[in-house]
């Protein structure tokens, strides 16, 4: 294809939002990766700071296993569309109680599903639905075995 009829099929696909849309998509896919690498480190650290044994061991099965989940998801995605970039950081909070840190898991499911819509692959968002079926899990552990 001659570069004067790729630069107008270009063009086209740009003046019809084509390029906008799958740049929107690609960043909600990275706020959501960005959350869940955080959620993490987060996790982690909240597992050292309980003094309760039952919300330790809940807290290690979580960071235990989201790596490899969003590890999944990171490959899937690249593998079929590009190379993510642009992640995000975000603060870690200190442990303020098993509330505090239930109403966390809760906040990030939700954003979690929130942000699922961004990709419309039923695999990818079968993978999504392994890292609820985790964040739930934990809170099962978190609400009624603690």
């Amino acid at each position: 294809m001659n570069t004067k009829l790729k630069n107008k099929l270009l063009e086209e696909v740009k003046r019809r939002g084509l390029v906008v849309e799958q740049q929107t998509k690609n960043s909600d896919y990275v706020e959501m990766i960005s959350l869940l690498l955080h959620s993490r480190n987060q996790i982690h650290v909240l597992h050292l700071q309980t003094k309760s044994y039952a919300e330790h061991k809940a807290l290690d099965d979580y960071y235990s296993g989201i790596v490899d989940l969003i590890d999944g998801l990171v490959e899937s995605y690249q593998g079929k569309y590009e190379i993510l970039k642009g992640y995000k950081s975000y603060d870690i909070e200190e442990y303020k109680g098993t509330d505090s840190t239930i109403k966390y898991l809760k906040d990030l499911c939700d954003k979690v599903m929130k942000l699922k819509k961004c990709c419309e692959d039923s695999y990818i968002q079968n993978q999504i639905d392994e890292v609820c079926e985790l964040i739930n899990s934990t809170l099962y552990k978190l609400r009624f075995l603690n």
